[in-house]
């Protein structure tokens, strides 16, 4: 019998008790989905002919198109985003302090204000005709910010003997950043990489605002303009583009996953010889020429 080291195991009152409030807690639960179930009912949003507008092609295309748009621009200011994350994490750990200033000053900058305010600037000020690189550039710069602060930290927390070694076989500043240190900080703060990224292909629904037909534009259009017995078919809407998001943000955390497994299973460094065959023929520790 093992017992917990931060607290008592529950006596038979405690438990008891607990099974009370889970009962409890699980009928409010019950009761608040029936209710949410019965007012959608009631309003006819689940009704079979509410579902029926996605067998129409015109339907289908559409969610397609804003589908292709979304991963579109998810791609672009996904590239982008980490390789301005590189410059800028190895800009703030410069020695030369002009370049470490400007590379802080961009990080704080864009982590500060909101991104929905960068794209709207963006697509006002230079990109009236191109919404799709407004919203591409905003999230770069956004979410580059916020990669370049993991990046930095993912490279501090590599230990210093690292540096150190490779500084001792003679190789210069440049390339043990980039044979060494970002290497290791990739693979250790890759699951926190693979959030932010889960963040730059929600945050690009924010381009409806500025008329970039993605997922959500496609989706509020056809929930606002297509009528079903007098009714929009809000909720059928909400529950087919809310499950194509989920859709993409897990697929994206197994793709993670699989690189991160095949990055544990690769083989790497040199491997050590064995003594016998290091050692030449006749040339032992105890021999004297």
């Amino acid at each position: 019998m093992s017992s917990s080291v931060l607290f008592d195991a529950p006596g038979p009152k405690a438990r008891a008790r607990n099974r009370t409030f889970a009962v409890v807690g699980s009928a409010a639960l019950a009761a608040l989905v029936a209710f949410i179930v019965y007012r959608l009912s009631a309003k006819g949003q689940l009704d079979g002919a509410m579902w029926d507008i996605f067998n129409y092609a015109g339907v289908r295309n559409s969610i397609v198109n804003g589908l292709v748009s979304t991963l579109e621009a998810f791609a672009m200011a996904g590239v982008l985003s980490l390789l301005l994350a590189v410059v800028l994490a190895v800009g703030r750990l410069s020695d030369h302090r002009p370049v470490s200033w400007v590379a802080t000053s961009v990080i704080e900058l864009f982590r500060a204000v909101p991104l929905l305010i960068t794209i709207y600037v963006l697509w006002v000020g230079f990109f009236t005709k191109e919404p799709l690189w407004a919203v591409v550039i905003g999230l770069t710069l956004y979410n580059g910010a916020v990669q370049a602060e993991v990046l930095r930290a993912g490279i501090l927390a590599v230990p210093k003997g690292q540096s150190e070694a490779a500084y001792a076989l003679g190789m210069s500043k440049t390339q043990v950043m980039t044979t060494v240190l970002i290497p290791q900080a990739v693979r250790s703060m890759l699951p926190t990489i693979v959030s932010q990224l889960v963040v730059t292909l929600k945050d690009t629904s924010l381009g409806f605002v500025i008329t970039y037909e993605e997922l959500l534009y496609a989706g509020r259009q056809m929930a606002s303009t297509i009528l079903v017995d007098g009714e929009n078919p809000y909720v059928p809407v909400v529950l087919v583009f809310g499950a194509i998001y989920v859709a993409m943000c897990l697929a994206l955390s197994a793709l993670a996953n699989w690189i991160e497994r095949r990055g544990r299973r690769a083989k790497t460094g040199i491997k050590v010889a064995d003594a016998q065959t290091a050692t030449p023929e006749g040339a032992g520790v105890g021999n004297v020429a």
